[in-house]
């Protein structure tokens, strides 16, 4: 098995990965379902699914934990401000439980879209209530809590390590006169559990054995991801915005509760960022990648973008640089599309060599500007049997999930339907006529205006017809007729 090297935010160094349970444990902060996820949260679940499929590349099973974060997030991290959910069924006039439904559908389409794998565990905060009230209780008898008149709070005075994580200076933690601590202790203490507002019902409040109320936000973590993994966690994963605060809160409740080390590699990725800004909902400039496809840019494009820069560093966005993306994906089709097919047996160790510098930029810190760099030397080099060629295509796109592996091959017409060009215009064969491939065009379109009624209904009538649809990683569509072996490629 190749060496795997992770950077580690706790050493703040690369190391050897050596995980501690088999499967591998792997934790990640999932959404908050108040709003639509925004690209820039979506960068982070990018790297989070490359950590995951090198690991299954490499021979790991993997057990994979992502929460669902529908209650107890407050506007501030610190505990203070509106719960997110409220806020946001507030917003769009509904409940808090449609709300959460509503988005973590619309999260699940997100990633789906992004070829991002699915955790095997999906927890919802909602559901595990219970596991959080233990959890607070055992602490509680532990001496880590202490009770003040709108919630029971963390005593970080009793966690000596606590700035540890977050290289934090417990000088500068200091309450100043611009600092209102409420009745907490010290600056850095939590909420494990917020007592409801006496003079207002919540949409959703649980009964404790403190009173009504709700779930700090960092207690969902911890006690989620100990329900379903076994500690040392072996990773745990989010984006760097949470060092600073929810991690850091998250081993101090964990460890204070167990006495066990928490979590043994922590990775964070960095921003997007946009006009030097990172991108964040609390703006209101967000983009979705609803606004992507909109835009008539596949998905898969800004999986491609992701991997421009180092997880571990700002990328900055612009739609120019999207588009950028968006024509290498097409060239990197193109490049696949001619490689001669062939039934030349090859063998494991012949593509692992070919790949050699794909897979040592992967192993070093998932350095994906790198491996793309090493992948498309690979799609170049004509000194390479191509059947070796189409193997590291498939092997390459277990971790890329670019959709390499559905890119047509030989015998195949490519055609681009437009208004300059119909297809009344354009060379076809008999078994694909004009009509026939004008109507496809059509469900292109419906499918383009997200009109996926009239798209279906055209794809039962050319199934009638003996004409197979394929829908494309890139927009466009696939068609095989039941009277020939030829496929027409149709891009819009």
């Amino acid at each position: 098995m190749k060496k795997l090297y992770l950077y580690n935010t706790a050493s703040r160094s690369k190391e050897l990965f050596e995980p501690v349970n088999d499967p591998v444990g792997m934790y990640c902060c999932g959404p908050t379902v108040y709003n639509y996820a925004h690209i820039g949260n979506l960068r982070t679940y990018v790297f989070e699914d490359v950590l995951k499929r090198t690991l299954l590349a490499l021979g790991y099973k993997v057990k994979h934990v992502m929460n669902i974060t529908d209650v107890g997030h407050l506007t501030s991290d610190e505990d203070t401000g509106e719960d997110k959910m409220e806020k946001g069924a507030l917003r769009e006039g509904k409940s808090v439980w449609d709300i959460a439904n509503i988005f973590t559908e619309k999260f699940k389409e997100n990633i789906s879209d992004l070829n991002i794998l699915n955790p095997d565990i999906w927890p919802k905060a909602t559901d595990h209530i219970s596991q959080m009230i233990r959890l607070v209780q055992e602490l509680e008898n532990r001496g880590f809590t202490y009770r003040t008149s709108d919630g029971i709070y963390f005593d970080t005075s009793k966690f000596p390590s606590y700035c540890d994580f977050a290289h934090l200076d417990p000088n500068s933690l200091r309450a100043g006169e611009r600092v209102d601590m409420g009745e907490k202790r010290f600056v850095t203490d939590f909420a494990l559990w917020k007592f409801s507002p006496t003079d207002s019902k919540r949409q959703m409040e649980w009964d404790s054995p403190w009173g009504v109320g709700f779930p700090g936000w960092h207690i969902e973590c911890s006690a989620m991801s100990m329900e379903y993994l076994p500690q040392p966690i072996d990773i745990h994963c989010g984006g760097s915005d949470h060092i600073r605060v929810h991690h850091s809160n998250e081993i101090a409740q964990s460890e204070a509760a167990t006495g066990k080390k928490f979590v043994k590699y922590w990775l964070h990725g960095e921003f997007l960022v946009l006009d030097k800004g990172k991108m964040a909902k609390s703006g209101g400039g967000f983009i979705t990648l609803d606004s992507v496809k909109d835009a008539k840019i596949p998905p898969l494009a800004y999986r491609m973008f992701c991997f421009t820069a180092h997880y571990r560093s700002p990328l900055s966005f612009s739609w120019e640089g999207l588009r950028a993306s968006a024509h290498s994906l097409s060239n990197l089709y193109q490049a696949i599309s001619s490689i001669p097919s062939s039934d030349k047996p090859v063998s494991q160790q012949e593509v692992d060599s070919v790949l050699g510098d794909f897979f040592e930029a992967v192993c070093d810190d998932l350095n994906m500007p790198r491996a793309m760099a090493a992948f498309w030397s690979v799609l170049k080099d004509e000194k390479i049997d191509p059947a070796v060629k189409s193997e590291c295509v498939k092997r390459a796109d277990q971790i890329l999930a670019l959709g390499l592996t559905e890119v047509p091959k030989e015998n195949v017409i490519n055609l681009s339907l437009s208004s300059e060009t119909p297809a009344e215009k354009q060379n076809l064969p008999s078994e694909y006529p004009s009509d026939l491939v004008q109507r496809i065009g059509e469900r292109l379109r419906a499918r383009a205006s997200r009109d996926y009624k009239t798209a279906d209904l055209i794809r039962d009538e050319l199934t009638n017809l003996g004409i197979t649809i394929k829908d494309l990683p890139d927009g466009g569509v696939e068609c095989s007729s039941s009277k020939s072996t030829r496929k027409v490629v149709i891009k819009r």
